[in-house]
């Protein structure tokens, strides 16, 4: 059941499963409920869900299988080792992300511009 916090419903509902993921409710290779039996169990929309769902892909805690449904993904000790050597987070790798991602679209939009201003130049003459 989603509380009414002021938290975003599907960051708590991906909280939830993460929590039954890492306490082994949802063991590795589990399936997780479909959309709507969560959207019913959490009293929320299919879009909430599905955004949580989203979320803990991006995560790399759950895998969707086109046909079968969402699985919790198998551990993989040398992924893990690697992120501790390294000493990232896959939440610091996601904001990383999205800094990178953010700077191109900006360069994008500004080439962009620059695109736009020279074709209106051109059909002005």
């Amino acid at each position: 059941m989603i509380k009414r916090t002021g938290r975003p419903g599907y960051l708590q509902i991906a909280d939830d499963l993460r929590a039954q993921i890492r306490g082994g409710s949802l063991p590795p290779g589990a399936p997780l409920p479909s959309t709507a039996q969560l959207a019913e169990r959490y009293d929320a929309s299919l879009s909430v869900v599905k955004m949580a769902v989203g979320l803990l892909r991006n995560e790399g805690l759950v895998i969707g299988q086109q046909g079968k449904g969402v699985f919790v993904r198998e551990t993989d000790d040398a992924e893990g080792d690697q992120a501790d050597e390294v000493g990232t987070a896959p939440a610091e790798d996601l904001a990383g992300e999205v800094v990178k991602l953010r700077t191109a679209v900006q360069d994008l939009s500004q080439r962009l511009s620059r695109v736009e201003e020279r074709l209106s130049q051109r059909s002005g003459s």
